[in-house]
């Protein structure tokens, strides 16, 4: 299969896609960046978390040495 043969047949089933209207994409893309957000909060408390409990084991192990 040649490469003009290729891009055709890639255009084509571009030309077949649903996209989706302006009223649908808008709250789809609210949606995911929502989602982003909460997530991207959630990982950063776990990680200041995990740091806190690091440092308080540090300083409970301390005198181990």
């Amino acid at each position: 299969m040649g490469l003009r043969r290729f891009a055709a047949g890639v255009v084509k089933e571009g030309k077949r896609i649903r996209w989706p209207k302006k009223e649908e994409l808008i709250p789809a893309i609210i949606v995911v960046v929502l989602i982003a957000a909460i997530t991207g909060l959630l990982l950063f408390g776990e990680d200041a978390a995990g740091k806190k409990l690091i440092d308080i084991l540090k300083d409970a192990f301390s005198s181990v040495k």
